[in-house]
């Protein structure tokens, strides 16, 4: 089969291995498409410390063609979207039988684009800060796949005012078609939102960005940390001053959810596949590439001249 292994000198080659056989609980599909997610930059870069050359990739969309033990074999020729420890950017990969989800009718390309950050969208809004009516909601990374998904579920949950934070006017133009009531640039804030506080902002930047984050929340917000993109450096918090102001800092972290509990990130991803087979939702891919350009795809990703979701297309 065609597949990319990702070397120890840091390059992407298209080469031929054996097909990959499932394991116990696990599936193999045969790959239509495949999700370019943030953690493929973090792979890149370094920060997922996997042993090297391998198989990268970790969103699929496509059929399953076989099943390992401790998996129903009526579940051979599915149509899936799936996510994977790592290899969907091969034509065929293996994925965990309970994180690879039936998707019907709904096209594969479409599927693909769902991977980890429609349920972790899904999640932000509706598991960890529960979002209810009138509420109002700060998006950091708004143009972003996860950002675009998660404006859409809060106003399904009920929120008064969505914000978006994005890094250029294109980002903020993009991002405003998703719901958001204002979407301000990176570098106008906080300033430009005044003394405006919010009952949940989303944060996946870290840094000086959470820092303000904390100091922007209503009494009783909930600031949800889920990710570092501008830095690594800790950011403390004073239990005193949460307290003080029933305000909470919580984090959200999609991939020890999929080892410790993936029945309910699955749980998730199918509350989130079911609004966009609905329409209620919509996921919006931008860009698709060849397996061959996948080193390109993903350093538009890291500059930020990605808008909402990009895909490799396999077979």
């Amino acid at each position: 089969m065609k597949a990319v292994l990702f070397d120890a000198e840091n390059h992407y080659r298209v080469t031929d291995l054996h097909e990959p056989e499932p394991g116990p609980g696990q599936v193999a599909i045969r790959v239509a498409y495949a999700g370019i997610q943030w953690g493929d930059t973090m792979v890149r870069d370094g920060h997922f410390p996997l042993p090297r050359p391998f198989v990268p990739g970790f969103e699929a969309s496509g059929h399953i063609v076989a099943v390992g033990d401790g998996v129903d074999p009526s579940r051979i020729g599915e149509p899936v979207a799936a996510l994977t420890p790592a290899g969907a950017y091969a034509e065929v990969a293996l994925a965990p039988a309970a994180l690879t989800l039936n998707i019907g009718d709904l096209p594969l390309r479409t599927a693909a684009g769902l991977g980890w950050g429609a349920p972790t969208a899904y999640d932000l809004i509706n598991t960890v800060s529960r979002i209810r009516p009138g509420q109002s909601v700060l998006v950091h990374a708004a143009a972003g796949s996860v950002g675009t998904l998660a404006a859409q579920f809060a106003r399904l949950a009920g929120a008064g005012r969505v914000v978006g934070v994005a890094g250029t006017s294109a980002r903020a133009d993009y991002a405003a078609q998703f719901g958001y009531d204002q979407v301000v640039l990176r570098e106008e804030f906080p300033a430009k939102l005044g003394d405006e506080k919010f009952d949940v902002i989303l944060d996946p930047v870290g840094g000086a960005t959470r820092q303000h984050g904390l100091e922007q929340l209503a009494p009783h917000g909930r600031l949800v940390a889920y990710g570092n993109l501008s830095a690594y450096e800790p950011v403390l918090a004073d239990t005193n001053d949460l307290l003080a102001q029933g305000t909470s800092l919580m984090t959200y972290n999609s991939n020890l959810l999929s080892r410790t509990h993936p029945e309910q990130l699955a749980d998730s991803a199918r509350h989130a596949l079911d609004l966009v087979a609905d329409a209620q939702v919509r996921v919006d891919i931008t860009a698709e590439y060849d397996l061959t350009d996948l080193a390109v795809a993903v350093q538009r990703l890291t500059d930020g001249s990605t808008l909402g979701k990009s895909v490799v297309r396999i077979s």
